[in-house]
């Protein structure tokens, strides 16, 4: 499996069938351009949403007729199946920014958590209702989401194989939150990857957890 970052928690994850997925697409210009990256090219067969804001639900601007995969519970499409588990925005369950939805799918043998926009730390039942993950894509930016010290908290409370932060500050994201550095700070194991897409396979994957460090494609 590939998986792509265009930016913010959008990313492509293409199956080596060559089944696409792109998950919570962004609107180019949204939030009065705090979005600037720049539009997703790419089609695909599903797209998942984990809620209903502007940079993560652009769903018309993903090319092709792809099933859409939103809200808690399980979802088939194109033969993947999707557990959506129902999470919250903020640390209030809801009261600030409403619900979220995190995903977990398998493509070929790697299981995959797109954490959406997580604000809060993960209770222990919803740590087991996600089960095991070898591939966590998780907001790191704070202010909106988890950040850097709440993030390293799930981190280690997932336990995944992999980590790839997400939704934080970039050249194409003029919102006040953190860049990547300071959730960086002292994790034993980093890989900048230096490209927006890397290749997966099970047997590739490492142990004790890395993160790697995408450069967005948008």
């Amino acid at each position: 499996m590939k998986i792509k970052w265009y930016g913010h928690a959008s990313f492509l994850i293409t199956s080596d069938s060559g089944t696409r997925i792109i998950t919570d697409p962004y609107e180019p210009g949204a939030y009065d351009g705090g979005i600037a990256y720049k539009p997703i090219e790419d089609a695909a067969e599903i797209v998942t949403v984990s809620h209903d804001h502007a940079d993560h639900n652009y769903v018309q601007g993903v090319q092709g007729s792809p099933a859409v995969v939103k809200g808690p519970g399980v979802h088939e499409a194109h033969g993947i199946s999707f557990k959506g588990v129902a999470t919250y925005h903020d640390p209030s369950k809801g009261k600030e920014r409403g619900e979220n939805t995190m995903f977990v799918f398998t493509v070929d043998g790697v299981t995959v958590c797109h954490a959406g926009d997580l604000g809060h730390v993960l209770p222990k039942e919803k740590v087991e209702e996600l089960g095991p993950i070898d591939v966590l894509l998780l907001p790191i930016g704070g202010v909106f989401t988890l950040d850097p010290k709440e993030a390293t908290e799930v981190m280690n409370l997932l336990n995944p194989k992999i980590l790839i932060p997400m939704h934080y500050k970039t050249p194409g994201c003029g919102f006040p939150i953190a860049s990547v550095e300071e959730f960086l700070e002292g994790k034993p194991s980093v890989e900048r990857a230096g490209t927006s897409e890397i290749s997966l396979s099970r047997d590739s994957l490492p142990a004790p957890v890395r993160v790697t460090v995408l450069d967005p494609a948008n």
